[in-house]
C-alpha cells in the first residue's frame, strides 16, 4: 500500500540507526513490524498472566543449569 507521510528527519534517522536499515522504507517497515509484534506479545501476556502458578522460578532454572554443567575431571 502506498502512503505519503511526514516524519521528522531526526525521528527517521534514529529509526534507521536503531533498525540498521539502509533505506527509509526499510526502517519504517521494520519499525512497524516490531511495534506490531510488541503489541501482540503484550496482548498475549495480558491473557496468560497469572495462569502458570507452578511454572519454573529463576532459582529453579539456575539450579537446572548448574546440574547440566559438565564437571571437569583432572
Amino acid at each position: 500500500m502506498k502512503t505519503t507521510i511526514d516524519i521528522p528527519d531526526g525521528t527517521l534517522k534514529e529509526a534507521m540507526k536503531f533498525t540498521g536499515a539502509k533505506t527509509k522504507r526499510e526502517a519504517i517497515v521494520t519499525a512497524v513490524e516490531r511495534f506490531n509484534r510488541l503489541k501482540r506479545l503484550e496482548r498475549l501476556n495480558a491473557r496468560v498472566r497469572g495462569q502458570f502458578r507452578d511454572f519454573m522460578t529463576p532459582a529453579d532454572l539456575e539450579a537446572m543449569r548448574e546440574a547440566d554443567k559438565p564437571t571437569s575431571r583432572l
